[in-house]
């Protein structure tokens, strides 16, 4: 029996996401080794991802355009190239601007044409099985954070930081190239009908077109609650995958201890991801974001206790893996229930550009807390506050009508 081309897409989009995530929350381990060699504030450099952060979840919105235009293969190939450029120079890092240069602009480059031309591609190629398809695929981004730190800071020790960031640049740029080239724009494009249906499936009336273009979907109060639920969890989101480092050598832990948390948190993020993408399938988006959603509040209160010893900071890792996964994975998915396929990357692009831009502003202010009160106490609360928040704008969401008709 042939394996419908969907889960190949769904197997490229995993090793896409698995090498880009992996190398991006792989930071926390350069930023130890960066702050340790030049001495900069925690602020001043955390404000290079802060910029990188915003500056991919603004390209995510013209990447997805042309992901519709284009198909997925050129765009994800040229963000290879630009995360591989830019990793390989994070190697002459000299002045505390470059690391602004380089990973907040080029790798943002490159980090843009991953998240969302990988996600709304699956979204595509699925209807009936789209929240398992798409936690599938975004576990990829878990399983990097789970693999690749541990072996950043091992590559740290064993050669130097500036020789680690040249292996990760070189490998990203080469497997992402051969990787892209399995990607396509949807099932029509080989003649094919989503989920591998022998016919095409007959939706409900407008729920799988949506509401059209993002020009009308612009229009709607749901995009625009939306975007305001995503950016109230995504505010703080970035936080723990910045700072969990230095915050477990502050509790008294080594360097591979704090990278080993931090893949602990690819670990939760891959049961979130799986677990809760094919979950939302049976119990519908909003109440699987919901639950989501709220265990993030609950997992950033968590590392207020992390200082009672490793088995709670560990299972507070977990706890927090595991709703930032599920969040991440089913945001394309709810987007495109919303909305639907036709325009899924426009309209993810722009949300992801609109809400997850925010996420930027979290490591920066953490840092400027740390440095002014010694402690990320006031941090872990007010993002737990935002979680919070977010709950109750999406119970105040609802599908446009015509998605609803």
């Amino acid at each position: 029996m042939r394996v419908f081309y969907g889960w190949i897409v769904v197997a490229g989009a995993f090793l896409v996401l698995f090498v880009a995530y992996g190398a991006q929350y792989s930071f926390g381990v350069f930023f130890d080794a960066l702050l340790r060699e030049f001495g900069w504030s925690r602020a001043s450099l955390s404000g290079a991802f802060s910029v990188y952060a915003v500056a991919y979840c603004v390209v995510g919105f013209p990447a997805g355009r042309l992901t519709d235009l284009w198909g997925p293969r050129v765009v994800i190939a040229a963000g290879g190239l630009f995360l591989g450029v830019a990793l390989a120079g994070m190697s002459l890092v000299a002045e505390l601007w470059q690391p602004y240069v380089l990973y907040g602009l080029v790798a943002a480059l490159g980090m843009g044409t991953a998240y969302v031309p990988c996600n709304t591609t699956v979204v595509k190629w699925f209807v009936a099985r789209r929240g398992l398809a798409v936690g599938l695929a975004s576990s990829g981004a878990s399983v990097g954070t789970f693999a690749l730190p541990p072996l950043a800071q091992l590559l740290v020790t064993a050669v130097g930081w500036r020789t680690a960031y040249v292996v990760f640049g070189v490998g990203i740029f080469v497997l992402v190239n051969l990787v892209a080239q399995v990607m396509r724009r949807d099932p029509e494009s080989l003649g094919l009908s989503p989920d591998g249906a022998r016919r095409p499936p007959v939706p409900a009336a407008g729920a799988d077109d949506g509401v059209g273009p993002l020009t009308r979907a612009i229009r709607t109060p749901a995009f625009w609650m939306l975007g305001a639920t995503f950016t109230a969890t995504w505010i703080p989101v970035f936080i723990p995958l910045v700072h969990l480092i230095p915050f477990t050598r502050d509790l008294g832990h080594s360097a591979l201890t704090g990278a080993w948390v931090v893949s602990t948190v690819g670990i939760g993020a891959v049961a979130g991801r799986l677990v809760m993408g094919a979950v939302s399938d049976r119990i519908g988006r909003k109440p699987a974001v919901g639950v989501a959603m709220a265990l993030q509040a609950v997992g950033f209160l968590g590392f207020l206790l992390a200082g009672r010893g490793l088995p709670l900071l560990f299972g507070d890792a977990l706890v927090f893996g595991y709703s930032y996964g599920a969040i991440s994975t089913l945001f394309p998915a709810i987007v495109g229930d919303f909305f639907g396929r036709g325009q899924a990357g426009a309209i993810v692009g722009f949300l992801f550009a609109l809400a997850g831009a925010m996420a930027g502003w979290g490591p920066l202010i953490a840092g400027a807390i740390y440095d002014a009160t010694g402690s990320y106490d006031l941090t872990w609360t007010f993002s737990a506050l935002l979680n919070v928040l977010a709950v109750i704008l999406l119970v105040r969401s609802e599908p446009p009508r015509s998605a609803r008709a």
